[in-house]
């Protein structure tokens, strides 16, 4: 038999559980619900979205995401998804969007629509290893709030527009892997002091590099496998902080021999282009380089001793004029 105390204390927990109203609270949207259910029929109700069921809360939708405070839809990222036909306009009807994928969904196709233009707050948009094409189109310095933007292993052709530089924000920038021609526009001399990553390789660029790129100070930067010319010298200074360069496959031509190089440099790949001179005795001095290639240019001289170009391989070094010592055979 039950105390008389435990009895009462059971009695006044009931009584304030039966007072209570069940509630079901609901985070979603509506009108995010109303365009995501549009985003579904635009793509042919795909598997893919299979949990986008309309008698469930969309903020538990599988590759969405809702904002705590605002439960807004803030993130749409869409990965290796069997999806064809082009972006639906209706994924510029989510104002709160913040980050936007599409990614590995080989048979997306068509352009990059003018509305996305309204997603005021993105600050990522990665459109990559699909079969969207055309021209990148100029408009998407509206997107003022970016980030970073990721076009990457695309069919893009055409030149690069000069507005991207009018995105201020910019931490990272893939345009790499697509069909682009022309220069590097003159306007990104002023790409932002923000900008740490910038990838243009694998198009068919030429011309020089922007002079003001002097003025920058990048962390990574891929330019290989273009037809890209000149001196790129400015890219590197003792006072740098650049840690990837990979030039491979251009049609560069400048004297090595004076280059400074930062502390910092990790990756070097010069190879397959005209390089002159010789490589200078600092270079050997940059302890964290880890990967080095200079080889198929026309450099000459001594490779400097004492420091870490002596732990490269040969292949870091074969092909050119006449660069000599270890690796290499020995200077005659």
């Amino acid at each position: 038999m039950m105390k008389p105390t435990v009895v009462s204390l059971l009695t006044i927990v009931f009584l304030l559980v039966s007072e209570t109203p069940f509630c079901v609270c609901i985070r979603c949207n509506p009108a995010d619900k109303q365009v995501l259910l549009k985003i579904k029929e635009a793509f042919n109700n795909a598997y893919e979205f299979a949990s986008w069921n309309p008698d469930t809360d969309c903020c538990y939708w599988y590759i969405v995401k809702c904002d705590r405070k605002t439960n807004r839809i803030i993130n749409l990222n869409v990965i290796t998804a069997n999806l064809s036909g082009p972006i639906p306009d209706a994924v510029a009807d989510l104002p709160y969007l913040q980050s936007l994928t599409f990614h590995k969904i080989t048979n997306l196709t068509g352009t990059i629509p003018l509305s996305l233009t309204r997603l005021t707050n993105l600050k990522m948009l990665t459109i990559s290893w699909t079969n969207l094409s055309g021209p990148i189109p100029s408009y998407l310095s509206l997107l003022k709030n970016l980030t970073f933007l990721d076009l990457s292993f695309n069919n893009f052709t055409g030149s690069i527009p000069p507005s991207l530089s009018g995105l201020r924000n910019l931490d990272g920038l893939r345009l790499d892997r697509n069909k682009l021609t022309g220069t590097i526009p003159d306007s990104f001399g002023d790409l932002p002091a923000s900008l740490q990553y910038l990838y243009l390789s694998h198009n068919h660029l030429s011309g020089n590099i922007p002079r003001a790129w002097a003025n920058l100070n990048f962390t990574s930067i891929e330019l290989q496998r273009n037809a890209i010319q000149g001196d790129v010298s400015a890219l590197f200074g003792k006072n740098k902080s650049i840690q990837i360069v990979d030039l491979s496959r251009n049609m560069l031509q400048f004297d090595l021999s004076n280059v400074e190089f930062p502390d910092s440099l990790r990756t070097l790949d010069l190879n397959h282009n005209r390089i002159i001179g010789s490589l200078p005795a600092s270079l050997a001095e940059v302890d964290s380089l880890t990967f080095l290639n200079v080889s198929y240019n026309r450099l000459c001289g001594r490779i400097p001793t004492g420091g870490v170009l002596q732990e490269m391989d040969y292949s870091s070094y074969f092909h050119n004029k006449c660069l000599c010592g270890a690796p290499l055979p020995d200077c005659k």
